[in-house]
C-alpha cells in the first residue's frame, strides 16, 4: 500500500466528511509538486471524482484515499498523521522517499 493514515487522522478525515455533509463517495485526494529546496509540496482535498486509469486508490482506516498513479511511486510508505497540540493543529505527512529538508547550499544546505 503506498499510502496510509493514522487512526487520529482517519478519523478527522471522518469527521471533516460528516461536519461538511460532503456526498457518499467522498475521497481524499492527495497530490504531489514539486517545492524546490523545501522537498515535495502536497495537498489533500475531498474529491468524488476517480478515474481508474489515471487515479491509484487506497483505504487505510476506513477512509478512501486517491492520487494520480504518477504520484504513486513517490509516495510508496507515506503515512499521514493529525497533530493538535499547543504548536498547532493540522495534518502532517511523512514521505520516507524524500525527507525534509534536503536542502541546497544556496540554502545553506540544511
Amino acid at each position: 500500500m503506498a499510502v496510509s493514515l493514522t487512526p487520529l487522522a482517519a478519523s478527522e478525515i471522518k469527521r471533516i466528511i460528516e461536519e461538511q455533509k460532503l456526498e457518499p463517495g467522498t475521497v481524499l485526494r492527495m497530490a504531489i509538486g514539486g517545492g524546490g529546496c523545501s522537498g515535495l509540496q502536497y495537498s489533500l482535498g475531498f474529491d468524488t471524482e476517480y478515474d481508474p486509469q489515471l487515479d491509484a486508490r487506497f483505504e487505510s482506516n476506513g477512509v478512501p484515499l486517491v492520487t494520480r498513479k504518477k504520484f504513486a511511486l513517490h509516495l510508496d510508505g507515506t503515512i499521514i498523521d493529525f497533530l493538535d497540540g499547543p504548536t498547532g493543529r493540522g495534518f502532517v505527512i511523512n514521505n520516507p522517499n524524500y525527507p525534509r529538508g534536503g536542502g541546497c547550499p544556496g540554502c545553506g544546505g540544511h
